[in-house]
Formats: structure tokens, sequence, C-alpha cells
């Protein structure tokens, strides 16, 4: 394994954790979207993705099945968050904890702040409280 992927190993089942303790788990029913990154592609990865109960988007080797998605997203982290002039950069990034700091900020504003339009012009932390608050009680569909 390497030095990326226990990186993104342990982001995966730090993620995973706080789904299952805000009584969400992950039930096998959620695509993981990556680019084609070798961390992404590395087969104890994608056996780490299945026993957190996700799907991953990268089969064999240069296999990707729907990453559009997982491209914007990585475009709009490097945009939005670590190009210099970021409003999340107090300065260079100097350690890999700056680049967690300020990833960290921008994972929380654009899950609970970034309007999106896909979504009704709302964030998608309210738009998936929204989802859960209107399935019955007692039921869990899975779907993230």
């Amino acid at each position: 394994m390497t030095k990326n992927t226990a990186f993104v190993e342990r982001a995966l089942r730090s993620a995973a954790a706080h789904r299952a303790r805000q009584g969400h788990p992950l039930t096998g029913q959620t695509i993981h979207h990556a680019d084609a990154g070798s961390q992404y592609r590395a087969t104890h990865f994608t056996e780490s993705l299945i026993l957190s109960g996700l799907i991953p988007s990268i089969g064999t080797v240069g296999d990707a099945l729907d990453n559009a998605l997982a491209e914007t997203t990585i475009g709009l982290y490097k945009t939005e968050c670590v190009r210099h002039g970021s409003p999340f950069r107090t300065g260079p990034i100097r350690t890999l904890a700056d680049l967690e700091n300020i990833t960290s900020a921008w994972v929380h504003w654009y899950n609970t702040s970034r309007l999106m339009h896909r979504l009704g012009r709302r964030p998608p932390a309210e738009a998936e409280a929204q989802y859960y608050a209107q399935q019955p009680i007692g039921e869990h569909t899975g779907h993230t």
C-alpha cells in the first residue's frame, strides 16, 4: 500500500464512520466517484470501498464508469480551495497539516453552504436532510 493510498483509505474510513454515527450508514448502494489516480485503482483500495459499503466507480485499470462528478468536484477543489488566493488559504501550504486544514474547511463549506443548482439552489447537507426527513420512519433506503 502506498502512502497516498493509505491517506485516502483513512479519509474513507473516517467518512464512513461519520455517516454511521449520523444514522446514515453506507449500505452498498452509494458510488464512490474518483479520478483515475493510482491510489484509486489499487486493488486494496477497491476492497476497502466494498467493505465500507461503497461501489467503486473505477473498475479495471483505466475503466472509469461515470466520473464526470468526480472530475468536476476535483476541479472545484483545485480552483476554490488549493489555488493561490483562495479564501480558504491563510498563507502558503507548507505541510500536510496545512493542506488538511484548508481541505477540511472547504469540504465543510461545500457541504453546508455552497448552493447547488441541481439541488434546487440548496447546499448538499440541506438536501440530504430533507431527503431523510421524507423517508418513512424506520425505513433506510441506503441512497445518499
